[in-house]
């Protein structure tokens, strides 16, 4: 019945998320500054036979690196969506099982109250016999 909630972790992974945003954006910059660069250069040749690869394929890599830095963002957002869901859950279960025991409880007091209604009834019955009972013999 260990259910804490560490409000300390807020703060760094807002910080890591900080973080990963800004090199997501810095990717975009890199990004958009070599797709610019392409268009501003001269076409010497076609980009197909242009060396080491042209701009096809730094664009290419360009937007693999900025995938993959929106990949690492979202991993670990998403593990952290995950993680909070699965101790979420644990504390639902944990709450529903106290719930059911409290829901126990309550009825065994409620049947414990009712038998000792009944007992102090009997009791209370039979007092009043024996005072009648006494009363009829001071009576005789």
């Amino acid at each position: 019945m260990n259910a804490t909630i560490r409000s300390e972790q807020v703060e760094p992974t807002a910080e890591a998320d900080n973080n990963a945003v800004s090199e997501v954006e810095e990717g975009i910059r890199e990004f958009v500054r070599n797709d610019i660069a392409y268009l501003r250069r001269p076409h010497l040749a076609s980009p197909e036979t242009a060396p080491h690869g042209g701009p096809l394929e730094s664009s290419e890599s360009a937007v693999n690196n900025v995938n993959s830095l929106i990949q690492r963002v979202a991993g670990t957002s998403l593990a952290e969506i995950e993680k909070l869901i699965s101790e979420l859950e644990s504390l639902r279960d944990l709450l529903h099982a106290e719930g059911q025991r409290v829901q126990r409880e309550i009825s065994g007091y409620a049947q414990l109250s009712q038998a000792a209604m009944k007992s102090t009834r009997m009791i209370a019955d039979n007092v009043n016999q024996w005072k009648r009972a006494a009363d009829g013999l001071r009576n005789s």
